[in-house]
């Protein structure tokens, strides 16, 4: 026995702790690191499917009535739009009847 050396409490945890231990936490932090990925890229898609849904609604909107939607609401209404409002504010400013609007789209962190 060798009372001068010291082991570190790590060391000596790691060393009695069995393989299939430590295994199982690190294929449990692989995990979570996966489930937050998915949900980056969920949301992501999220914004771009709401972009082109709503380019889509107006352009139609023009093609059909000859002029642009004058509000978000009338796109609801008429268009039947639908979107969370709890996820994504939806900036839509429009300059004529005859100009397509501008359309900005910004995520809310919750």
């Amino acid at each position: 026995m060798n009372r001068f050396q010291k082991n570190s409490k790590l060391f000596t945890f790691l060393k009695k702790c069995p393989f299939s231990l430590i295994l199982t936490a690190v294929i449990i932090l692989l995990c979570f690191g996966g489930i937050q990925s998915i949900g980056k890229t969920t949301n992501t898609e999220q914004l771009h499917s709401l972009e082109n849904s709503i380019k889509r609604s107006v352009i139609q909107c023009y093609a059909l009535e000859g002029t642009y939607p004058p509000n978000l609401q009338y796109l609801k209404d008429h268009y039947g739009l639908t979107y969370s409002e709890d996820d994504f504010f939806v900036d839509y400013q429009t300059y004529g009847s005859n100009i397509m609007p501008d359309i900005t789209i910004i995520p809310i962190q919750g």
